[in-house]
This record gives structure tokens, C-alpha cells and sequence, in this order.
């Protein structure tokens, strides 16, 4: 009796420990910012309520202190002035800053529990020793009093933008590091991904009051303050204002002020209402045209990829381009019609990738930028058919482009360490895309439709990883994929396969070729010259199953990953055949895709002679060329 209680003792420890296997931790914020408008500059009060839901015991913590990456000699000026190819927004221009125009933040004073401690500024990292540790689901309260000074808008975050924004304040506060199953995540920052703890911001802001405030959340005053919020016009007597905005269920909180905004808000019957806070002009005007695109985007992707919870959604004029936050994205904003509509499109899909959908940037940023411009794609193909006829074409070029360089970097590469901006902007955005719409020809596109909506629905307001998206695709397709995602996010092998030879025998045969070094299934499309069609679809042996194909396509035997080549034979010689072609329905990132399309030529006696076709490359002038040769 005593060995069995031991073993169902054991069985419900694991049992009970493999449902907990997941945890995240949780962090709710309360500041008080006191903002002088006319020095640049700010005090702040932080009370932050950080639960330890780990199963560790924590015994330092660390918080980011972003601005003070705006200082001559930081590691993010450093790392532009020395990269091969600097982010023009950036440039030499943190190097030159005055003292006035740096960003500062210093931690004046911080408590735990009541009881001051002692910490260290590391440039954007503040290390915070603690007297008394953190236990696996303690709850401590720090309380923390800090000044900072807004630097000249460079990158993101800053004051007086090129469109002449006062003020857009996005990595303005300091924020607690990230402490996961992995440890913490204490990155300095040099310019790129962020990654945030899930909880709530209940942030009030004291400023002049001739300004207007756009920001994450719920303001929560809003007819005392007036400024478009309320039909309540503000008291000219009145000197200062307290913004009261609260927001649950977010990672991060971005605020921007200008006393010249407008305040338009666009009614969404299906929800979320938009809140537009941009400066009225000539080149702002088809502001007033946004409207009913947004509720266009808002309603595909409810429907595609997850229900966007909040009730509204700011689009703020203000930045340096366009950058993502929880609930309101900064952009710039003096832009024609498509240019505003497409890059608010990407910003809000950053809503559900990224927003809901928290991943670690720093590591996934092609699940970030890549999923987000694969969404962003699909909307902007039902907004303007005529200019996306292939919605991810253009993706699918620029990860071919540096794919056939030098310069490409396996997408396992921290963001923060890729050789080059273009390296880090084609693995995140374009291979991002090339990934999740690959998935498509590998498992059906029905499937990677429901694995998106599946991933919403399990992992909104989580930390996801590509391992758990992966699972998903798995589930929903009954396919293998650790070989696609291995080759995809690890290597930079890349897919070659062409048509090698056509044997005009009495049944003729096509040996395919595989050249490169990532394997994959094929699909051929064979047009007889009497107008028919022969299919065949070929899965690889690492997929352990095929993706659901049509009644009038052969489903072949598998091709393993170790063969070099490939034989498919026909009833029909080549008198009877028009063309050859490789994956005919399907986007697949080939990068040599000359080879994958053979048409018969018609000059030929080919019933009287047995005659073998060869297609080869041949480089003229640098450039590709395909030739074909025939013989006897």
C-alpha cells in the first residue's frame, strides 16, 4: 500500500506540475509624472506591484531605463556609427547631441517592500539588489522615484519629430525586465525589440494645459479634460491638467502630446472605435479618409486571425515612421492615401502579433514583424486589389535577394546582433512572411487559417514561442514540421529544385533535381498539348503525411531528403506534351526558380527519335541565363 500511494503520489505531482508547466510573470504599474514642457523634462513616481509567478527565487531585478540610450558614446550610438549599414534615422546624430538634447533617466530612489535599496545604473539597464528575496508567488511592491529629461526625437521615442510633434513618448519609463522560463532578459538597447511583463498601467500625467494627450488605455477624466475626449470645452483659467489613463491586460504604454492636435474619433458599431490625433493641414488631409479603412482592417482580421479585445484603438501622428504599441501605434503622418492606410494597417496587426500575441522580439522578431506583414499583406490585397495581385510576391523577392548573397543570417539570430540592418529588416519582415505562407503549400492553406486562429485563441496575452505555433500547425495538419522550422529559423540553406532532364522514350520520364539543401514537397503540372492537364504532388519522407490534395492530382511516393534526383514517368512523349512546370499553385521560395519550367519546343521530329532535353544555367554578362540542350 505504502509503494502505491508513493506512485500515485508521484503521478499527481507530475500531473499537477505538467498543467503548471507554463507560467508568466505579472507586473501592474501606478505613476504619477509631473511634466515641465518647458525645460523638456519630467519627475516621476513609480509604485510597481510585481507578482513572482516563477518557480524561482529571485534575488536581484532589473529594470530598463530606454532614454539613456540618447547619449553620445551609448552603445545604440556606438552601434551606428560603426554597422555597415546604419539606420538613416539614426545615423551620426546621437554622437552630436548636446547635453540639453540627450535623454537621461535616473532612478533617484527605489524601495522594496519599505525598504530602500541599493542599485546600479548600467547605461539603459538599472541592476537593483535586493535585502530580501523574492519567494515563488510573492508579491512585492517597489517604490521607486526617478527624473528624466525627453531627448531630441531620433529614433522612436523623443521630442519635436520631423512633422513637429512636441512630444512622442514611447520606452519613457522604466520598465522591469522580463524574467521567464529562460532566465532574465536583460538586453541594453541599441535600437531594436522590446519585450515586456503582462499586467496593467494606471499612468497620470501632469501638464500644461494647452495640450492634448493621445496614449494606451482608457482615459479616465475625461470631462475634466476636455480636448476632444468630452463635449466639455477646458478653462482657459486653468493652467496644468492631471490625464488620467488606466489600461489591463497590456505589456507596455505609450503616450505623445502637441498643443495643436486634432481629436477625431470614428465610430465603429462592431467595435473598437479609432481615435485620430494628428495636426489638421494640407499634407494630413486624407486623415479624414482613414475611417472606414481601419474598420475595413479591424473587421478581416477579427474574423482571420482573433477578436481584438479593447474597446478603441489610437492612431497618433508622431515618431519616426511607424512603431506598434499596445492599444495605439506612433506614425508620421504627412502621407497620400495608400502610404497612411498601409503603414496604419501593419502597425495595428502589430495588435494581435505582438500586442495579444507577446512573443520575445529580441528572439522571434520574425514572428513579430514577419506574422504582422504577412496580415498586413492579406489586408491591403482586400483593400486595393489592383496594386496586390500577389499579396507576399514582394517578400518572397527580398528574402530571394539576400538569400542569393552573402549577407543572409539564420533568424535564430538575437535582433540585436545581426551584421546588418538589411540582414536583421529581410529575416523579420520578408522570411517572416516567406515562413508562414510556405506553410500553406506544405499543409493547405485551410489549415494555416485555422492554426492562426487556433494560436489566438491558446496563446493571446502569453509569451509564445515558435515551438508553440509549430505544435499548433502540427495539430491542426497532422504533418511533421520540426524539419521546416529547423532548416527555416537555424540555417540559411536554402530550396533549389528544377527540372534536370525530359527523356523522350515510349513513356517519358522527368527527373527532377535537387540542388539545394532545405527539402520540401513539389507539386508538378504537366499541359498536354491537347488542352488536359497531368498533377502529381510529391511529399518529402520528413513530413510523415501530405496535405490535402485534389481528385485529379497523382499523389506520388515520397522523395527522401538524401536523393539528389527524382523520376516521375509518363504515358505520354514529348509529341503529346506542351510544358513542364514546378509548383504551379503554390508560393515556394526557390531561390533559382529558371529551372522549374520546361516548354517543348515544336521544331522537333519527336516521334521519330529518341531524344533527351537538359536545361542548364549559364552565366552571360553576370546574369542567369537557362538553356536548353537536346540530343539524341
Amino acid at each position: 500500500m505504502k509503494s502505491l500511494f508513493s506512485i500515485l503520489l508521484f503521478l499527481s505531482i507530475s500531473i499537477i506540475g505538467f498543467s503548471q508547466s507554463y507560467w508568466q510573470q505579472e507586473a501592474h504599474y501606478q505613476m504619477d509624472i509631473n511634466f515641465d514642457s518647458d525645460n523638456h523634462c519630467f519627475d516621476g513616481e513609480q509604485e510597481l506591484t510585481f507578482i513572482n509567478h516563477s518557480p524561482d527565487t529571485l534575488n536581484k531585478v532589473f529594470y530598463h531605463l530606454y532614454f539613456n540610450a540618447f547619449q553620445p558614446g551609448s552603445m545604440m550610438d556606438i552601434r551606428s556609427l560603426t554597422i555597415l549599414d546604419p539606420d538613416k534615422r539614426v545615423g551620426d546624430r546621437i554622437s552630436k547631441l548636446k547635453d540639453n538634447e540627450i535623454g537621461i533617466q535616473q532612478i533617484i530612489s527605489l524601495k522594496h517592500n519599505e525598504v530602500a535599496l541599493k542599485f546600479v545604473h548600467d547605461r539603459t539597464i538599472l541592476e537593483v539588489f535586493l535585502k530580501n528575496k523574492i519567494l515563488p508567488g510573492d508579491t512585492a511592491i517597489f517604490s521607486m522615484k526617478f527624473k528624466t529629461q525627453v531627448p531630441i526625437q531620433i529614433r522612436r521615442s523623443g521630442r519635436m519629430n520631423k512633422e513637429g510633434i512636441d512630444y512622442s513618448m514611447s520606452q519613457w519609463y522604466p520598465k522591469m525586465c522580463e524574467y521567464d522560463k529562460d532566465g532574465w532578459h536583460t538586453n541594453p538597447y541599441v535600437g531594436r525589440e522590446f519585450y515586456g511583463i503582462w499586467g496593467s498601467f494606471e499612468v497620470n500625467i501632469n501638464m500644461d494645459a494647452r495640450y492634448t494627450i493621445a496614449a494606451t488605455g482608457i482615459l479616465q477624466n475625461a470631462e475634466e479634460i476636455g480636448h476632444g475626449y468630452s463635449n466639455t470645452a477646458v478653462d482657459t483659467n486653468v493652467k496644468r491638467l492631471t490625464w488620467k489613463f488606466k489600461a489591463d491586460k497590456v505589456h507596455d504604454f505609450v503616450w505623445a502630446a502637441d498643443p495643436e492636435y486634432t481629436h477625431d474619433i470614428v465610430i465603429n458599431d462592431n467595435g473598437p472605435d479609432f481615435h485620430l490625433f494628428y495636426l489638421k493641414g494640407e499634407k494630413t488631409k486624407e486623415w479624414e479618409n482613414l475611417g472606414p479603412y481601419m474598420i475595413k482592417t479591424f473587421a478581416y482580421a477579427d474574423k482571420n486571425f482573433g477578436k481584438y479585445p479593447y474597446p478603441h484603438y489610437s492612431i497618433i501622428q508622431g515618431g519616426d515612421g511607424g512603431m506598434e504599441y499596445p492599444m495605439a501605434t506612433l506614425i508620421t503622418g504627412n502621407r497620400k492615401l495608400k502610404s497612411l492606410v498601409g503603414v496604419c494597417v501593419h502597425e495595428a496587426m502589430h495588435s494581435w502579433y505582438q500586442g495579444m500575441l507577446a512573443t520575445n522580439e529580441s528572439l522571434f522578431s520574425w514572428m513579430d514583424e514577419g506574422f504582422t506583414s504577412y496580415a498586413s499583406n492579406m489586408i491591403e490585397q482586400q483593400l486595393f486589389p489592383e496594386d496586390w495581385a500577389d499579396a507576399h510576391a514582394s517578400s518572397y523577392n527580398s528574402y530571394k535577394r539576400i538569400a542569393n548573397s552573402n549577407y543572409e543570417e539564420p533568424l535564430c539570430t538575437h535582433a540585436d546582433h545581426f551584421n546588418t540592418n538589411w540582414a536583421y529588416g529581410t529575416a523579420s519582415y520578408s522570411k517572416g512572411v516567406v515562413i508562414l505562407d510556405q506553410l500553406s503549400h506544405i499543409v493547405g492553406q485551410e489549415v494555416v487559417d485555422r492554426s492562426l486562429l487556433r494560436y489566438f485563441k491558446e496563446w493571446s496575452f502569453k509569451h509564445p514561442t515558435a515551438s508553440n505555433f509549430k505544435r499548433i500547425v502540427e495539430k491542426e495538419s497532422g504533418i511533421e514540421l520540426d524539419w521546416y522550422f529547423d532548416y527555416f529559423v537555424n540555417t540559411t540553406k536554402t530550396i533549389d529544385y528544377g527540372i534536370s532532364e525530359f527523356y523522350n522514350t515510349k513513356n517519358g520520364c522527368i527527373i527532377l533535381l535537387n540542388k539545394g539543401e532545405i527539402p520540401m514537397p513539389i507539386e508538378v503540372e504537366v499541359v498536354l498539348n491537347n488542352g488536359g492537364y497531368l498533377n502529381y504532388y510529391i511529399p518529402t519522407v520528413l513530413m510523415r503525411g501530405e496535405k490535402e490534395i485534389e481528385a485529379t492530382t497523382k499523389l506520388l511516393e515520397d522523395w527522401a531528403w538524401t536523393s539528389p534526383t527524382y523520376s516521375i514517368f509518363l504515358k505520354h512523349k514529348a509529341s503529346d506534351i506542351f510544358s513542364v512546370k514546378l509548383h504551379p499553385n503554390s508560393s515556394i521560395a526557390d531561390v533559382e526558380p529558371l529551372n522549374d519550367n520546361l516548354v517543348i519546343p515544336t521544331k522537333w521530329n519527336w516521334d521519330k527519335y529518341d531524344l533527351k532535353i537538359t536545361l542548364v544555367k549559364k552565366r552571360k554578362k553576370g546574369k542567369v541565363q537557362k538553356l536548353m540542350r537536346i540530343k539524341k
